[in-house]
């Protein structure tokens, strides 16, 4: 199976789903080369980098399951290889 390497934008503005995100990003944790999450109080957010190697589908399954969260943006990057 061909993959590819994505870094995966999220923006928490509601962070009382932390736990939510938390239980997605471990489902898909064998996927995750790296994970970067600032909080930034002033603003009330947290601010989430996730770097992933793996198929497109996967990918567009995580990013959907991120999106879904109430309070929760995404947006990713792909690749071009």
């Amino acid at each position: 199976m061909d993959t590819r390497i994505a870094i995966i934008g999220i923006i928490v503005e509601n962070t009382e789903f932390a736990d939510d995100i938390n239980q997605i990003l471990h489902e898909y944790g064998s996927y995750i080369v790296g994970r970067m999450g600032i909080p930034y109080r002033e603003r009330k957010i947290s601010v989430m980098s996730i770097i992933v190697d793996a198929s497109t589908d996967v990918i567009g399954a995580l990013s959907g399951k991120l999106g879904m969260v109430d309070g929760v943006s995404v947006k990713t990057v792909y690749s071009k290889e």
